[in-house]
């Protein structure tokens, strides 16, 4: 679909990549990585069209067409939400062979809203009345409705929550086109990509296969390459000093000329010294002062939204050292409970009361509520200074360099600051004065892969309690010695790590597992008294009237879906079908909506029937 050939972009003095080549196959499915500023984004807009590369050529194969999703999306009109989901298609035909019309197109637009979290009533409000993230959403909507050859996706879980991200993790791996995908999220990159591009060090390099087996053979790739450098760089080391030695005489001219050319041969042909990545997120946490044994405990806490009841009664004590991960549907409650922690939220009821010498931080999913937005980098550090820590200006450069915040770049309004320089910033200000209760909500979103390492080993090594919520199923694992999961209200502590907690619970896959609701978890409560069955009454004749219209309607739709199901069947069978450009794939789209309702008629004939027989014996 798509051939890169020998492409370079620079920015002034500053090369972002050259001699940049890769094909493109329909079946590729491609994640593409790499440091901040590597250039991911800005190669994406060297094959969009929307910037020139500096060297070489891009080329699309005839007829092939794609969706992109950026980072951020442009404002919007009027439009409807379900507007801007069915604006990639044509809804009417322009001539009677006109086969792009797609009639399946609303029926799917609403489905992939659906699985995207829209409500039904969702589809007529103007997008400009939902946020940023939900507009995103929309667009998302739109490019899976459009179905392009290839999708271009730049970091598409950032504006979902785990329930839709799951459903879209679902919905590309049966995706049938091609997908070139930026993304942090390792659980994502695994299921679905089937070879990794890494932009590092202004050169491109294709692996095969998920995210952990680029990491594999980056590894085993890096070791061949020092290998082979430091043997050619022996061989050098050993012909220059046969040059030195006899370069001088007479007899030996000639030998130590041949050999001097050999080195510059050598030279040409020699293998680079590997480089470490330069710019790298690096800090750890200064370790907090010692809490009590007692960190956190809540009593008989009741929280509310209206008269959307979250919490009634709730209890919970956390201990120092403990490291909890929260896990349960949206909506059930965990950043409610994250936040009654951090007493950023004042509770209607019950007491929440801390624990001997704790300093509790609270790291927003929104990060922005952690931060002042119309000041600087600099000053948003400083403001933390305090008599006891005499926080000067060189170490709060000292810290911010640690999160890539350099030179002049602590001078720049944090209202300009892209999502994860945000996060870093975030970040950066809880090394200021330490927790011992860090609570943190989705920690990951908005990080590169390397700065979320770079995370992960600096939340290792801290003592403090730890408390968070996160669909990175990798850095779950990787902190996590005991689950919470929270549901209706409820609370069902795990005393051990995530893979304890999959087997308890019995999850069907470790990501899923996130927002199950698993009512077999709980505590069992006492049996209550079997009450007395009630007399036998007698059916209502109209119930059943009207169950027996009811079954008869569900039996004619599913005879007349099954009818039209025989015959688009008949129709793909058939061999002039594939004489008219798109007809085919039309056809395919609509019979594998037909497909759905029979399945969804059918259940609902079966299910009104059972009523009607249950009815019919009383």
């Amino acid at each position: 679909m798509l051939t890169l050939a020998d492409v370079a972009k620079s920015y002034g003095t500053r090369e972002l990549f050259s001699e940049v080549s890769l094909f493109v196959a329909r079946t590729d499915r491609f994640g593409l990585v790499g440091a901040n500023g590597a250039g991911k984004s800005t190669l994406f807009n060297l094959i969009l069209g929307e910037e020139t590369a500096d060297e070489g050529t891009i080329e699309w194969e005839r007829g092939a067409d794609f969706g992109y999703l950026p980072q951020e999306s442009a404002p919007v009109g009027d439009e409807t939400v379900l507007h801007i989901a069915t604006s990639g298609k044509k809804l009417m035909p322009e001539t009677d062979e006109d086969y792009d019309i797609d009639w399946t197109l609303e029926p799917r637009a609403k489905k992939i809203l659906s699985g995207l979290g829209f409500r039904e009533t969702d589809h007529d409000r103007p997008a400009k009345s939902f946020s940023g993230g939900w507009v995103m959403r929309a667009h998302l909507a739109r490019l899976l409705v459009s179905e392009p050859a290839l999708l271009m996706l730049d970091e598409p879980t950032n504006h979902l929550d785990l329930e839709a991200l799951l459903w879209f993790q679902e919905y590309l791996m049966r995706y049938p086109g091609g997908l070139v995908i930026i993304s942090h999220d390792r659980e994502f990159l695994n299921s679905l990509c089937n070879g990794i591009l890494e932009l590092s060090g202004g050169t491109l390099n294709r692996y095969t296969g998920n995210y952990d087996d680029y990491l594999l053979e980056k590894v085993a790739r890096k070791e061949q390459q020092a290998s082979q450098f430091k043997n050619q760089q022996r061989e050098i080391a050993h012909l220059q000093k046969f040059v030195d030695r006899f370069g001088a005489k007479a007899s030996m001219a000639s030998r130590a000329k041949s050999k001097e050319k050999q080195i510059e041969r050598l030279k040409e042909e020699a293998v680079e010294e590997p480089m470490e990545q330069l710019k790298r997120v690096n800090f750890r946490f200064p370790q907090p002062p010692r809490s009590g044994l007692k960190v956190v405990k809540l009593e008989k806490i009741k929280q509310a939204y209206g008269d959307h009841v979250v919490y009634e009664n709730l209890n919970f004590e956390a201990e120092r050292g403990q490291k909890i991960v929260l896990v349960g549907p949206n909506g059930a409650g965990k950043s409610t409970l994250l936040k009654i922690l951090a007493d950023v939220i004042p509770i209607q009821g019950g007491v929440r009361d801390l624990g001997s010498n704790v300093i509790p931080g609270y790291f927003a999913q929104n990060r922005a509520d952690n931060l002042k937005l119309d000041m600087t980098v600099m000053e948003n550090v400083m403001e933390l200074r305090t008599a006891e820590n005499l926080l000067t200006e060189q170490q709060a450069r000292a810290v911010l360099g640690g999160f890539l915040f350099r030179k002049d770049d602590v001078f720049k309004k944090v209202s300009v600051l892209s999502g994860g320089e945000k996060s870093r910033l975030a970040l950066a200000r809880l090394l200021i004065n330490p927790p011992n209760l860090l609570l943190m909500d989705e920690p990951t979103t908005h990080l590169d892969i390397a700065s979320i390492d770079a995370l992960l080993n600096a939340l290792k090594q801290y003592e403090g309690t730890f408390i968070f919520i996160s669909h990175d199923v990798y850095f779950i694992r990787q902190l996590a010695k005991s689950v919470l999961h929270v549901h209706s209200g409820r609370l069902t502590p795990y005393s051990g790590d995530y893979d304890y907690y999959l087997e308890k619970s019995k999850a069907t896959s470790a990501r899923a597992a996130l927002t199950a609701g698993f009512t077999d978890a709980r505590p069992k409560q006492a049996a209550a008294p079997v009450a007395k069955p009630a007399a036998a009454t007698k059916p209502n004749p109209a119930d059943i009237k009207k169950l027996r219209t009811e079954v008869g309607h569900l039996e004619e739709k599913v005879s007349q879906l099954e009818t039209k199901q025989n015959e688009l069947t008949s129709e793909l069978e058939a061999p002039e079908t594939y004489n008219s450009p798109g007809k085919a794939q039309h056809l395919n789209r609509e019979l594998s909506v037909i497909v759905d309702q029979l399945a969804s008629a059918t259940k609902a004939w079966e299910t009104a029937a059972g009523k009607l027989s249950e009815l019919e014996k009383a």
